[in-house]
């Protein structure tokens, strides 16, 4: 099929898109921000496939689709990451942080956890059609070496990285649209007739990975922003990458199945979370004027507070601005601490 022998190219831009708005210093996070950056990988690359892997001694289901929910779970993050944590109020630098290290290092993970995958729901290993290292090398070409493309113009030619990032970020949503698309067409009959299978255990993979993320973060006394970057990039996978190594790859299209579903839910638990959030900070705002607390004094000593339009959501101290549901600014007028 023409769509599938152009999934390949339309992966590979869609990562070259996504190293376009990625640089090497992202890196240096890893240094200054140890915890955080630690735990997001650790939940991402070591728990999350953990995590798959026991749900599917819970839950049995076809070798064919076990095999799928391991090749998911073994992705780096999706490309949307990065855009939904900004919308959640989340750390975008660590987001983008994260998507970096997991993409460029998902030439390593994913032939691994896919061959433990093959011999331990399958009875077989990769390596009599595709070997392991022939696996890593196609990961590469169409995932990592895009990455790093678009990194390296990013560098070294930032004005034309923004410039062409302006047109690569929507065209590559569309693209993975369509990809999502094509892959729900030709799967929809084995999908819906294996809902009830597949379902719990994405489900439960998605909600869980997330929580876990976001609890473990608060136990270790995290900022909530990381938190919040946390659990998102390890409940967003990149489930174009999990259609093309099960359909290109391992030339199984059942195993595109769990990507497929997974790439439903996984939008739906994110908008759920962020209306979760916006309500948890609601709660808090009006939990702070029952208290007395009022915006007033988050002006810095010897500055100007100025009423702006309203906007009627409740928002947290971005920089100097402010906005109150307190007292005569109920109606969510946005206060400016103005610096002499």
């Amino acid at each position: 099929m023409i769509i599938a022998k152009l999934l390949p190219l339309g992966l590979a831009f869609i990562m070259f898109a996504m190293g376009l708005t990625l640089h090497f210093s992202d890196f240096t996070k890893l240094v200054r921000h140890p915890l955080a950056v630690g735990l997001g990988l650790f939940v991402q690359m070591i728990l999350l496939p953990l995590i798959a892997f026991a749900l599917l001694m819970i839950f049995p289901i076809r070798p064919e689709f076990a095999v799928g929910v391991m090749i998911l779970a073994a992705c780096p993050g999706g490309i949307t990451s990065n855009m939904i944590t900004h919308i959640a109020r989340g750390d975008t630098a660590l987001s983008i942080t994260l998507t970096a290290i997991t993409s460029l290092a998902g030439m390593v993970t994913v032939p691994v956890i896919v061959a433990f995958a093959m011999a331990q729901f399958m009875g077989q290993t990769v390596s009599g059609s595709l070997p392991v290292g022939q696996m890593a090398i196609k990961v590469f070409l169409v995932s990592t070496l895009p990455v790093l493309v678009g990194m390296l113009i990013h560098h070294f030619a930032p004005r034309v990285a923004e410039a062409v990032e302006r047109v690569a970020r929507p065209l590559s949503l569309i693209i993975f649209a369509l990809i999502v698309i094509w892959a729900f067409a030709s799967q929809w009959r084995v999908m819906m007739e294996n809902m009830a299978e597949i379902g719990p255990v994405v489900i439960a993979l998605n909600v869980l990975i997330m929580a876990i993320g976001f609890g473990l973060a608060s136990v270790l006394l995290l900022p909530r922003a990381q938190g919040v970057a946390i659990a998102i990039e390890g409940g967003l996978q990149n489930g174009a990458l999990g259609i093309f190594v099960a359909a290109n790859l391992l030339n199984n299209p059942a195993m595109m199945t769990p990507s497929i579903t997974y790439a439903l839910v996984m939008n739906v638990t994110a908008a759920l979370f962020i209306a979760w959030l916006l309500a948890q900070r609601q709660r808090q705002g009006v939990s702070s004027c029952n208290r007395g607390h009022h915006p007033v004094a988050a002006c810095m000593k010897g500055a100007r507070l100025m009423a702006g339009p309203a906007d009627f959501q409740k928002r947290e101290t971005v920089g100097q601005e402010i906005t109150s549901s307190c007292g005569p600014f109920r109606r969510g007028i946005q206060l400016h601490c103005v610096l002499p």
